[in-house]
């Protein structure tokens, strides 16, 4: 069969089986335990239109026709590790659990194989997730419906191997009690959405309104809003709007100080919701009185 090229969602999903499973059943018992796993991924990879390419030891390669098709079957898969399983697990006292990678781009088809860029990074993403994850990066997020890409959080930015530059990387809240988890510390804000959010430093604004779903700050001139502050990132915080709610992303390497109502909170690596107006310090602490401060309002 010739080769073909075509764009495609590419998913590698890992099952971990814990060191227990096997002290527990043997080897081979163990072994059959992840076999009768990986049919029934199997089983929702073909309900949800996708391809099984190939399976090897404990892990999966599949391709959906979108990425809806692919997260929503990724989800099914965190599902029935957390519900199904247990139940069948309670007798034996073992465990299984579950990282998934997935992304959306060009491949070669071939003799029922899939090649290319997207695949590797469709692993890579595999690779760096933990046992419980489903991680993809900003590229794959943004072509997957509002539905699904409103529970995408960032978690990271990583270098691919092959790539000059460094990418944001995603994990999907696959059930809604994970959504409603990251709310946790917010403040109780106004009833009223809030239509925008003004960002300003010094004489320079950005807006945020219903139609800008993110905005960048940092050191960069390539960012959106510019700040030079000598402890910040060149791309150090993201500003998201998601589901008529902003959030403030730390992805920098001193971190970022937030001012938001009566609290400070420190963020590294991590996200919180905005619920009232604020400031925000890159790098720098509020007890070192910081000069270079961004603050940030929400307009009704």
């Amino acid at each position: 069969m010739a080769a073909k090229t075509t764009n495609i969602a590419i998913l590698f999903a890992d099952i971990s089986a814990s060191i227990k499973l096997y002290q527990t059943l043997g080897g081979v018992a163990a072994r059959l335990k992840v076999a009768d796993c990986l049919d029934t991924l199997t089983a929702i990879i073909t309900r949800g239109n996708g391809t099984v390419i190939k399976s090897l030891n404990s892990e999966i390669m599949c391709t959906f026709p979108t990425t809806a098709e692919a997260t929503i079957s990724a989800c099914e898969m965190r599902a029935l590790l957390d519900e199904d399983l247990p139940e069948q697990a309670a007798a034996d006292h073992t465990s299984l659990t579950i990282r998934i990678g997935l992304h959306y781009g060009p491949v070669i088809i071939e003799s029922g194989d899939v090649f290319g860029d997207a695949v590797n990074i469709a692993a890579r993403m595999m690779a760096m997730a933990k046992n419980g994850q489903i991680v993809t990066p900003k590229g794959t997020v943004d072509r997957m419906p509002p539905f699904i890409r409103s529970s995408a959080r960032f978690i990271d930015r990583a270098p691919i191997k092959g790539k000059k530059e460094t990418i944001s990387i995603f994990e999907i809240l696959w059930h809604q009690e994970d959504v409603t988890r990251g709310y946790i510390g917010a403040s109780t804000g106004p009833s009223i959405v809030p239509a925008r959010m003004r960002l300003t430093y010094r004489d320079a604004t950005v807006l945020m309104d219903t139609d800008t779903s993110q905005i960048t700050v940092g050191r960069s001139e390539s960012t959106d809003l510019t700040v030079d502050e000598t402890l910040a990132s060149r791309q150090h915080v993201t500003i998201e709007r998601r589901r008529n709610r902003f959030f403030i992303i730390d992805q920098s390497t001193n971190g970022t100080y937030v001012h938001h109502g009566s609290n400070e909170l420190f963020l590294r690596r991590e996200e919180m919701p905005v619920s009232r107006n604020g400031m925000i310090s890159l790098g720098r602490p509020f007890s070192e009185n910081p000069q270079k401060l961004i603050h940030f309002n929400l307009e009704y």
